[in-house]
């Protein structure tokens, strides 16, 4: 018998796109933009903590579970098992979108093998972060939805997962172990209240009977779809210096958001990863604690600082709280080329340099006496970090809305073929505004 033949001639082209920098970049514009060429969009990582929001014909629109491309007719869209699904909120978008006209129930899938996020989680998440503060340790700076500790129980292999759904004696008993395992911490060392069992298993069930159509085998669903020929879109949430392994460590989030996660937390094979696409704004912020070598004061009106955040709107789409912002730092980016594999790199918000009369980019950092230029992997390091940066003439023209890279003021040019130099990453895409319209395309994701 020879060797098994297996005809991949039709297979589809995929593209994985993740954020570069401490997240809050722009994906969700760019993965809205990309699923006109795509038939699948699909979380891997995250759970509502990820906001991702779109303007489409001018109107705003802010998802936080749902992949970016359920605003695109016809678009199946996949939660994969990497995901930590709360099914009371993941309900509740669903009908907020259906209200706007959305059409979601027949084309979500929703891996069976996603751990569940628990109303324990978030008083969990929520006392915790009381307690640091009052401590004096400092807050990390969670959004307080119960994130973290339900990877915790999923690591701990005790998660209730979405299958457990299905069966609701399995549910009663798991919830019941589970349940009292967090009340012991929440009535003490938390200095909370314990939860009753009732109110959370009748929730779970009357959720679990309009979610139930939506579970599936997701993995395996991507795989036939791929043969068939489909365009498959991998939509990552964060950024990639709050990853879990590769971030600002203790500084970030519960998950890995690097692009190579893409492949286990959607239960696909990494070949199926062609091309990965990073985004990065044309600035930097960061949302919660953490060291930030680039960052500029945001408070007083006329300076820099203050100019990016408030032309760059930069508050948080999931906790309204305000983007700590600062110059671009390419020293990060180039670990986060590195980590990703990145294929081609989206710059965004270029918009919102307009205006001014220098623009500085960080190409390293002085540290205990000498330059080094890459990102160290020590927060406390990092910390400890002055920026080098090198300066740029800015420019008066405006970039909002420009759609070919020719019509682009030439300092503008100039600024993004250096920051290209630094990293060593083509510049495939510039975004110039928030609408899915106002992109350059130099190469596209999904042809080059």
């Amino acid at each position: 018998m020879g060797p098994l033949e297996v005809n991949t001639s039709a297979a589809g082209r995929n593209v994985v796109v993740v954020g570069t920098q401490w997240g809050d970049e722009g994906k969700g514009k760019v993965v809205d933009w990309l699923t006109d060429h795509a038939q699948g969009v699909v979380r891997f990582q995250g759970g509502h903590n990820a906001g991702h929001t779109l303007v489409i014909n001018g109107r705003k629109t802010a998802l936080q579970l749902i992949p970016s491309g359920v605003m695109r007719e016809g678009v199946a869209c996949y939660i994969g098992n990497g995901v930590v699904v709360d099914p009371v909120h993941l309900l509740s978008e669903i009908e907020r979108l259906e209200a706007i006209g959305v059409e979601v129930r027949s084309r979500l899938f929703i891996s069976e093998s996603c751990p569940l996020i628990l109303p324990f989680h978030v008083e969990v998440d929520r006392a915790r972060e009381t307690l640091r503060e009052s401590s004096g340790s400092g807050k990390i700076g969670t959004t307080g939805k119960g994130i973290g500790p339900a990877y915790e129980d999923k690591v701990a292999r005790r998660a209730l997962r979405i299958q457990d759904l299905k069966h609701p004696q399995r549910f009663a008993r798991k919830l019941a172990e589970l349940l009292a395992l967090h009340n012991v911490a929440l009535s003490g060392y938390l200095g909370s209240k314990a939860l009753e069992f009732q109110p959370i298993y009748d929730q779970a069930m009357q959720v679990a009977e309009q979610l139930s159509p939506m579970f599936a085998d997701v993995g395996y669903a991507l795989h036939q779809s791929h043969l068939r020929g489909d365009r498959l879109l991998f939509e990552g949430a964060q950024g990639t210096l709050l990853d879990i392994d590769h971030g600002t460590y203790p500084y970030v989030t519960s998950s890995n958001c690097v692009a190579g996660n893409a492949a286990a937390g959607a239960g696909v094979g990494p070949q199926m990863l062609h091309y990965r696409l990073g985004i990065t704004k044309a600035y930097t912020t960061r949302v919660g604690g953490g060291p930030f070598p680039t960052e500029l004061p945001i408070d007083q009106a006329g300076t820099v600082g203050h100019h990016l955040s408030t032309v760059g709107q930069e508050r948080g789409t999931v906790t309204g709280r305000a983007r700590r912002c600062g110059w671009l730092d390419a020293a990060a980016l180039r670990r986060a080329m590195i980590i990703n594999g990145i294929s081609g790199l989206c710059i965004t918000k270029l918009d919102v340099l307009d205006g001014l009369q220098e623009v500085l980019v960080c190409t390293g950092y002085r540290l205990d006496g000498r330059v080094v230029d890459i990102l160290p992997l020590d927060a406390d390091d990092i910390t400890r970090c002055e920026p080098v940066y090198e300066a740029f003439e800015g420019w008066s023209e405006t970039t909002a809305g420009v759609t070919r890279w020719d019509d682009l003021p030439a300092r503008a040019r100039q600024y993004l073929l250096r920051v290209q130099e630094l990293i060593g990453v083509p510049i495939d895409m510039v975004s110039t505004g928030p609408d899915r319209d106002h992109t350059i395309v130099i190469r596209h994701p999904f042809q080059h």
